[in-house]
């Protein structure tokens, strides 16, 4: 077996253009985060988070010359050359349990969450994909096979305008203004939910991104002004450790769905949200929550609860196996190119995610091509 850190590119790339002025997509729209508290890094997310941390997907070949690539959170690639490389050379990638729990177990003394799980669940998802790529299979079939024809996809960002002539009818909004913002923000908000229902019509779903940024109270408020919008759900309104914060909220909010889950790390925080009755649905990442095992594993424990398991966006033809085969997974994240674009722009993102319509708006299918269906130039 050898195992490298890579930079994968798509084999077809989108073309290049400038975003139309103003677009969310650009990266300068203001987003409500923890350090909106500060105002230096207020403006921008990308002022105060982390520089190139390195490759974040990891290339694994087994010694009859296949191949299988994973994804992983920033900051990976030391965790996996340092340490879980040698837990690997010699072994079956099908005994892939076996290994995830291997890398769990060894690094339990500096891991458990952070970038130690990025780095198991790069390792994790390049081992499926071997297993894919060996037996010709695609991942979704590999996991008992599909639960659904195709899955519905809600659309992140607010670009409402361009997501509602696409025909999306979900959209999830960034909310831009937080506790530091006072009460001005919070009417602004208001005014963006507002005008997106209006747009939308009342037949769509919208939800609210909070990415950490609020307190208790401010949820509580922010959730009661909003109401007559119908909103379904509001998702990490605080800091992903205030487990008991999120569990009072839930008894409280009672207008809307409690989300969390982006943050969280391995079956047993999703656990712990379970304990604390913190949330109505579970938002796991493949690339971060300890990758494709254990997102199996925090999808049977939602199941066993009812709780529907909707997976953050990243890479989104690996979460979107998951959901394919996942009874409680019922929709799937996705992010439209910036508005402005040449019409091939939108057409390769139609066929690169195999785009439907119909009554619930945009769906989207993940290619049966082997493993996750990666079509990547590594380098």
């Amino acid at each position: 077996t050898g195992v490298r850190m890579v930079h994968p590119e798509p084999k077809k790339p989108m073309p290049r253009y400038e975003p139309a002025p103003g677009s969310w997509s650009t990266g300068g729209a203001l987003v409500a985060n923890p350090m909106s508290i500060y105002p230096k890094y207020k403006a921008r997310r990308d002022s105060f988070m982390a520089d190139d941390l390195g490759p974040d997907a990891v290339e694994i070949a087994t010694d009859k010359g296949i191949k299988g690539i994973g994804f992983g959170g920033p900051g990976c690639g030391y965790v996996i050359e340092r340490h879980l490389t040698k837990l690997l050379i010699g072994e079956d990638p099908f005994d892939v349990e076996m290994l995830w729990d291997m890398m769990w177990r060894s690094t339990l003394y500096y891991g458990r969450k952070g970038l130690v799980i990025h780095a198991l669940s790069a390792v994790d998802m390049a081992l499926w994909d071997i297993i894919g790529n060996a037996l010709g299979m695609p991942i979704w079939k590999l996991l008992g096979g599909g639960t659904k024809p195709k899955i519905p996809a809600y659309c992140t960002g607010n670009d409402i305008e361009q997501h509602i002539a696409f025909g999306f009818r979900r959209l999830k909004l960034a909310v831009p203004y937080g506790p530091a913002d006072g009460r001005e923000g919070l009417k602004k908000n208001l005014e963006l939910v507002k005008k997106t229902r209006e747009l939308l019509g009342a037949d769509g779903d919208i939800m609210l991104d909070c990415w950490m940024a609020l307190t208790e109270e401010y949820a509580i408020e922010f959730a009661t002004m909003v109401a007559p919008y119908r909103i379904y759900w509001m998702e990490e309104c605080l800091q992903p450790d205030d487990y008991d914060g999120f569990g009072r909220l839930h008894e409280r909010i009672k207008s809307t769905l409690l989300a969390t889950g982006e943050h969280e790390y391995t079956r047993y925080g999703f656990r712990l949200l379970l304990e604390h009755h913190a949330a109505d649905i579970w938002q796991p990442d493949i690339t971060w929550c300890g990758g494709l095992s254990e997102l199996r594993h925090i999808g049977a424990l939602a199941a066993a609860y009812n709780i529907p398991v909707i997976p953050h966006a990243g890479w989104q033809h690996g979460a979107a196996h998951f959901i394919l085969a996942t009874p409680n997974s019922p929709w799937c994240e996705m992010f439209m190119p910036p508005p402005g674009g040449p019409p091939e722009v939108y057409r390769q993102f139609e066929e690169d995610n195999s785009i439907t319509r119909g009554p619930e708006g945009i769906y989207m299918r993940p290619p049966d091509r082997p493993g996750f269906s990666w079509e990547l130039l590594v380098d």
